[in-house]
């Protein structure tokens, strides 16, 4: 069995071929995929977040919108950048949509990803410290983070409060219990993987990856995530971790299909992006039957509890929805998806 989401990169462009013209028509589009989603039984709704960028950014008032709109579904995020982010801002967004959401908020965090703008972290307000990398002030303000949504008290209460504290240290308010455990660290490679174990975080692997051994992707993937576990067992944590792994998987059931996507089996492809040697997993599409044999050889999946089918949102809602009820109707079940 596995959980089922989608992943939208929540691109906007105004060319008349696009259905999503304007920030506004992302946004609203994604709030009503999310509904129609829960509706199909799908089980999350995850977003992208960039910044500088003609898509989706600033999570947590479309994911508080959602969470208002729906009732059962996962929503969450793949990843949000933490070298952005004020992690005590942070924490009370991410509790308050939480809260809004009756606990459904499933967060993935990291370092992030390459940039629209040469450091654009500084123009938010943040910079390394000395000796520090960008990357390492990602994880310190993810450290932050989550010792911030363990909820204890660590701030001195104001001898003359304009309102009654309680007992104690103050803590960062809204407050939403459990979020802790549902945060998520995107890892692009083995090591990051590991620390995100260590640190008690679920993991996200996205369909880019160091490339560490010159492998097919998705068994250098399913290497990641088995060390993962591995860490994550010595480092004795108590309840069971989740993965994910994105994909793109597109089933060919009509002549729609075949004209956006029916270009042939895609191979994984290799190249640099942030002075990293990646691979960049292949994708997916062909006739269901196919579609089920190529996806049963992919190891990762099967070492993964979720798979996040990324969505092509500037061809319209009802088309993504169409993509996820092939999907589940027609390649889940072959696979013991569902």
């Amino acid at each position: 069995m596995k959980k089922i989401g989608f992943l939208s990169f929540g691109h906007w462009s105004p060319s008349p071929r696009s259905g999503t013209r304007s920030a506004g028509d992302v946004l609203l589009q994604s709030i009503d995929l999310a509904v129609a989603a829960e509706q199909l039984g799908v089980d999350g709704a995850y977003f992208r977040v960039h910044h500088f960028a003609r898509q989706l950014a600033s999570p947590f008032p479309l994911l508080a919108a959602i969470g208002a709109r729906t009732s059962r579904i996962e929503i969450g995020t793949g990843v949000i950048d933490m070298r952005y982010e004020n992690p005590f801002y942070m924490a009370e967004d991410a509790g308050a949509a939480d809260l809004i959401a009756g606990g459904r908020l499933q967060l993935g965090i990291s370092r992030g990803s390459p940039e629209q703008v040469i450091e654009g972290w500084r123009y938010f307000g943040y910079s390394p410290q000395d000796g520090e990398s960008d990357a390492d002030m990602g994880r310190r303000h993810a450290n932050t983070f989550l010792e911030l949504l363990k909820g204890d008290g660590f701030a001195r209460p104001h001898p003359q409060p304009m309102f009654p504290n309680p007992p104690g240290l103050l803590r960062i308010e809204p407050h939403s219990e459990g979020l802790r455990e549902r945060i998520w660290w995107g890892s692009a490679s083995n090591a990051t993987a590991i620390w995100a174990a260590k640190q008690g975080m679920n993991l996200q692997s996205s369909t880019l990856k160091a490339d560490e051994s010159g492998e097919p992707f998705h068994v250098q993937q399913a290497k990641q995530i088995r060390a993962y576990k591995e860490a994550w067992t010595e480092a004795g944590h108590v309840r069971t971790p989740r993965v994910s792994v994105s994909r793109s998987i597109f089933a060919l059931v009509n002549d729609e299909d075949r004209a956006y996507f029916g270009r042939g089996e895609d191979d994984d492809q290799v190249g640099v992006i942030d002075n990293m040697r990646a691979v960049f997993g292949r994708s997916y599409a062909a006739e269901p039957d196919t579609l089920a044999r190529q996806l049963e050889k992919d190891e990762a999946i099967r070492e993964a509890d979720t798979v996040l089918l990324t969505v092509p949102n500037q061809l319209g809602v009802a088309y993504n929805v169409h993509v996820l009820e092939s999907i589940l109707t027609h390649v889940a079940p072959a696979l013991g998806w569902r």
